[in-house]
Formats: structure tokens, sequence, C-alpha cells
């Protein structure tokens, strides 16, 4: 019988690796596998056939994600992909293949935008974080023929709510991600170092254009539909004309004249930014209104109805007009013929008097107050039996003489339209021919529109559209004041 050990008569940790010469030990000579209570420690490397730690010796998926530390994953740049699989991670600019349609960016994109074919829209990434970025190159460089808009996509662009439009040729451009003050911010790397004029685009009213300039003009009620607005290198606002409508003038009574209407209130922007046109002093240093995509409702105030009656009833005030922020204030009714007024005559400008002078804020002009004024006061402390002229945009209504009637306030003109337009007159006070007190003024209160009595026919009424007061009753019925307009103006192209 061949002499073995039997595993019986081995004592726990007898047999240590110092006890067993290299090589002694085959494989095949075990009857199974050597259990690690049966084993002193542990066994040494050199006591191994093969080094298990050298990655030679270890075969292709040995060793799974989970037997390794951590997830398993590696992340760069907020990026993870799992050890064994596949992917791409990009450290930098992760470029796009070339667009030529509607595409919405991921943070950290580079877009080659390719318009030879045509106008696309990029779309910024929603719910940005700081430090994100968006990075768009002009392909072809045909962006001026066929611009990229840029959609904000919630955020801001360079602190406006307003997407862009980028219409440069060549142009390169980083949006980096601020935060929701600043919104994204644009920083050009080419050539190039603008977007690109861009310009204001809308619809509503009269339209009509005067070289690069659109003009819109509201005879009534409506609104102004902005659909998109332009960039500082093109046009972000608009510039307007603002006028109410007139008051009716006071009735007058047999032998008496009634006072005129006064004329609706008017505001104005300055014209500077759409082509200096010539604007009345009142519009000296006010800004245009910077607008954005939006209907704005446009309100073009009615001219007060005439004093009626025997004896005279006072003209009513003319009613307001708007725009944005912008509110012109109805002209005061004129007083009537031998009677103390009745209501408040004060408005955009005061109505005439008749027997009585100013005083608990009758006849008063730029009611409310607004800075520049709107109008001014109507004609006061009036002599019987004629009657005070209502005030106008550009100056006061005139008191009237004893022995004749008095012109209304002069307007202003203004040149929104391309030509100098005359707007705003106070209403004439009417004079008695019946008593041989003629009234006054031509038909056109000398250019400046308004209403005035004529000898044994109606007194003209305020123009139309222009804001003019109603004329004062001269042996007869007043006229009404002419109704308001609303004119806006800005660069189209």
């Amino acid at each position: 019988m061949t002499n073995k050990i039997k595993e019986s008569n081995i004592t726990d940790g007898a047999v240590t690796s110092d006890k067993i010469a290299p090589g002694t030990i085959a494989n095949d000579r075990l009857a199974g596998s050597i259990s690690n209570d049966k084993l002193a420690g542990s066994i040494a490397i050199s006591k191994l056939a093969t080094d298990p730690t050298n990655a030679s010796n270890i075969s292709s998926g040995t060793l799974a994600n989970a037997r390794l530390t951590g997830s398993g994953a590696i992340t760069v740049n907020g990026t993870s992909i799992a050890l064994g699989a596949s992917g791409d991670i990009s450290a930098g600019t992760d470029w796009q293949a070339v667009k030529t349609a509607n595409y919405t960016a991921v943070a950290g994109q580079g877009i080659f935008a390719n318009t030879s074919g045509g106008a696309f829209t990029i779309t910024l990434p929603a719910s940005p974080t700081i430090g994100d970025e968006v990075h768009i190159v002009d392909y072809a460089r045909t962006f001026a023929s066929n611009a990229v808009t840029v959609d904000r996509n919630g955020s801001k662009i360079d602190t406006v709510e307003t997407n862009f439009t980028l219409s440069t040729n060549g142009l390169s451009v980083r949006f980096v991600f601020i935060d929701a003050t600043q919104g994204w911010r644009a920083i050009f790397d080419d050539v190039s170092t603008s977007y690109g004029a861009t310009f204001i685009s809308a619809t509503g009213g009269t339209e009509s254009t005067s070289g690069s300039y659109k003009i819109h003009t509201f005879n009534s009620s409506s609104n102004f539909v902005v659909s998109s607005v332009g960039n500082p290198a093109g046009s972000t606002t608009v510039d307007y004309l603002v006028v109410a409508g007139g008051g009716g003038g006071g009735a007058g009574a047999p032998g008496d004249g009634g006072a005129g209407g006064g004329a609706g209130g008017a505001r104005m922007s300055a014209g500077t930014d759409s082509g200096s046109y010539t604007s009345s002093p009142l519009g000296t240093g006010v800004s245009a209104i910077t607008v954005s995509a939006q209907t704005y409702p446009i309100t073009v105030g009615a001219g007060g109805s005439l004093g009626s009656g025997v004896p005279g009833g006072q003209g009513s005030k003319g009613s307001d007009s708007t725009f944005s922020t912008i509110t012109s204030s109805g002209g005061g009714g004129g007083d009537a013929a031998n009677t103390p007024a009745t209501a408040d005559t004060s408005g955009g400008s005061g109505g005439g008097s008749h027997q009585q002078g100013p005083g608990g804020g009758l006849f008063a002009g730029n009611t409310p107050p607004v800075s520049p004024p709107q109008g001014n006061d109507g004609g006061a402390n009036a002599a019987h039996p004629t009657a005070g002229g209502g005030g106008g945009a550009g100056a006061a209504g005139t008191p009237a003489a004893a022995t004749a009637g008095s012109k209304g306030g002069a307007g202003i003109t203004n040149a929104i339209t391309g030509s100098s337009v005359g707007y705003a007159g106070g209403g004439a006070g009417g004079g008695s021919p019946g008593r041989s007190y003629p009234d006054v003024g031509g038909p056109d209160n000398d250019g400046f529109p308004f209403g005035g009595g004529n000898s044994g026919s109606a007194p003209r009424p305020g123009s139309a559209n222009k804001g003019g007061g109603g004329g004062g009753g001269s042996d007869n019925a007043a006229g009404n004041g002419g109704s308001g307009v609303v004119i806006l103006r800005y660069q189209y192209q």
C-alpha cells in the first residue's frame, strides 16, 4: 500500500507555506479545493505557478462592475458612462453635425447652422444653469440673406425677454447663461460684433411709410399689434402723438356768445428715434416708448357735444385718448352764455368762460397735470356779451373783449406723418353779431383747427381727428368738439 497522508492525520495549521517546496503539489494531486480553514495563513503569490494580479492573466469579463469600488461608471462634465460600455463624453464643446432646419440645442453643444437653403430657428435649452453654453456658427456665411432666429425658450437674452435674429454673414456667437436677470449673454467670437439690425414689425390702423419709417394712424379705437421687436441696431421703440377729443362749445343766446371748447390734450415724443422729424416743443426731451411683442389697445377719444338750449347749455368735455402708458385728457367744455359753469370745464386744455373767471378748477388746462403740459387754460374773465376762447395745446384761450368774440388758443404742429400738420387748437368764443359784436378768426383759426361762430350761421365744430375745441355759439347753437387721433411711428427697415 502506497504511503499516503490522510487529511484526518493532519492537525489544522500544521502545514504552512514554508514547509511546501515550490512545485511539489500539482492540481491533479488534490482531491478538491483547499478550504481557507485548512491554511495557516495566506498562500504567497511566489508559491503560485501563475500571478493572478497581473492584468495579462485576467481574461476579459472576469471582473464585474459590481466588484469595483464606487458606481462602476466614469463621470466627465456631468455626463457618466458605465465601465465596459461604449459612448462619447465631451470634455469641451460638443460640436454637432451641420444643421439645416429647426433645432433645439442642449447645453454644451456647438452648432454649425447652414441657412443656404432657408432661414430656421435654433432654440436655446430650457431651465439653464449658470455656465451653460451654446455656440452657433454661420456655416455658409449666409445669415444676412437667411437669418437664424435664436428662440430664448423662456429665459432672457442680454436682459431682454425677446428672441434674437442672427443676420450678419460670418457670425459666430457663444451664448453663456448667467442668471435669471441677465439671461444668456452673447459673446461674439468672429469678426462680426453685433447681431445685425432687426426691426419692429406691427399692424393696426391706417398704415403708411415715410422713407425707412412706418406710420400707423388711428382715427378710431382699435389695436396696435406688435408681432416682433428688433434690436438696438434696428428699432425697439415707437414715437407717438396722442391727441384727445376736443370739448364742445358753449351755446349762445339771443344777443350773447357762448365760450369755445378746450382742445384735447396733446402728448408726444421728441421724434428723434424715428428720423428726427419736427415735433412740437411739447415733445422736447420726451423719449419714445419701448415696445414688446404684444397687442396694445388704442383708444381714440370722441369730441364733446355742443351746448344747446335757451338759455344756452354748457358744452361737454371731450373723451381721453390712450396708447400704452400715455393718456391725453379730453378738452374742457365751453361755458354757456349768461350761465355760470355748472360742471368742471377743465381738461387737456380748458374751455373758455363767459361771465365767470377761473376758480375751483374751472377752465384749467393740463388737467390732470403731466410734464411737459398737454394743454393750456381757457380764456378767462370774458366781458358781456361775448365769450372767451377755449385753450389750445400751444397757448391759452383769449379772453373776449366787450366788442368782439375771441380766438381759441393756438394748437401745435407735428410732422410725425411725414408732413407738418396742425392739431389741438382751442374753439373760438362767440361774438354777438346781432349787437354788431363780430366773431373773430378765420375758418382755420389762423392755421389751427377750431370751431367758431359765423354771423347768421351755425358755428364750426372742432376739426375731426385733430382734437380741436368746438366753437362757442354766436346768436345760435355751438359746435361739437373734434375727435382725437393716435399716430405711431418707428423704423421698419
